[in-house]
């Protein structure tokens, strides 16, 4: 969102409109919820989440757009999580648990993640390949739910919410190096399933 927009944005909010502020939520409350659940894990993510809009309530005012209104709220979301581990500060681990279908050649990939050369069947508008492609959906659904939380994570703030690796860094306190990892992993993981689901029709 862009500067004039987080202007106008602010402004309803401040006077009040309710309307702008479930807007807010509803923008927002998935990129806010993997932040929590990086941090904290599933048990405590909401919690997290919760207490990250009271503060943002209470601090609306004092929001001076020196940042991006998304990240105003990533940072209080990551300060929340951070509160409520207190001192006792998660071991960011890079282990993680094998892919059901197992993992794909890197060489397939080029260096920004993307296809090489796409799977068969990719671009197909019948009845049956939407209805396929409803299926894929549900499928990656749980690959994503299957990863370990720190990769899931990076993986949705970095491909579905847009945040630059630099800024998931500073969100959750990983190092770079940790965070191209992370995110490596976790879409060769969804690429396998992908290519499990093209070549067999399951998940």
């Amino acid at each position: 969102m862009a500067a004039a927009d987080d202007s106008q944005w602010l402004q309803r909010l401040l006077a009040g409109e309710q309307q702008a502020f479930r807007q807010l939520v509803s923008t927002y409350q998935g990129a806010m919820l993997a932040v929590a659940y990086a941090i904290v894990g599933s048990r405590h993510a909401d919690e997290v989440v919760q207490d990250a809009w009271l503060s943002v309530v209470r601090n609306l005012r004092g929001f001076e757009g020196r940042s991006s209104l998304k990240t105003w709220l990533l940072t209080i979301t990551a300060n929340a999580a951070k509160t409520r581990l207190k001192h006792n500060r998660r071991e960011v681990l890079l282990d993680d648990l094998p892919s059901p279908h197992g993992t794909v050649d890197d060489e397939r990939f080029a260096s920004d993640g993307h296809w090489l050369l796409g799977p068969f069947a990719w671009h197909q508008d019948t009845p049956e390949a939407l209805l396929t492609e409803q299926e894929l959906r549900e499928c990656l659904e749980r690959t994503l739910l299957s990863l370990p939380q720190l990769q899931s994570s990076v993986l949705v703030l970095r491909e579905r919410q847009g945040l630059e690796l630099e800024q998931i860094c500073n969100l959750l306190d990983i190092s770079l190096s940790n965070a191209r990892v992370l995110v490596h992993r976790a879409r060769l993981k969804v690429f396998a399933t992908v290519e499990h689901f093209e070549e067999t029709g399951e998940c």
